[in-house]
């Protein structure tokens, strides 16, 4: 049975501005594919939730309980509870990471 994924409304706006950013700065219809390219990565959380690594800024603190996949060059961080999966970051990798992440999933 497939998993149910779950965007939080951080991840939602991040999924925005990302598809925002994309549409202003880039060719026409590269958003979309980029839209469309998550999405597909989303339902192949539903198939296999535990697929993703740890992130590497909290695997170096001991933390397990979050996730990540790629669409390069950006990093989907998620944590799976019960069948639910719940994506919690949607962010550019050539970010600094380990604020971003220190911010919106530590201090939560």
């Amino acid at each position: 049975m497939p998993f149910s994924v779950y965007l939080t409304n951080d991840a939602a706006c991040d999924l925005e501005d990302l598809f925002d950013y994309i549409d202003r700065h880039d060719v026409r219809g590269k958003a979309e594919y980029v839209l469309e390219q998550i999405e597909k990565l989303f339902n192949s959380l539903a198939e296999n939730p535990h697929r993703g690594t740890y992130p590497k800024e909290l695997l170096t603190i001991g933390i397990r309980e979050y996730r990540e996949i790629f669409f390069k060059p950006y990093r989907i961080i998620y944590r799976v509870m019960d069948n639910k999966i719940y994506v919690l970051l949607i962010a550019d990798g050539r970010r600094d990471m380990q604020t971003l992440l220190q911010r919106r999933l530590l201090q939560a």
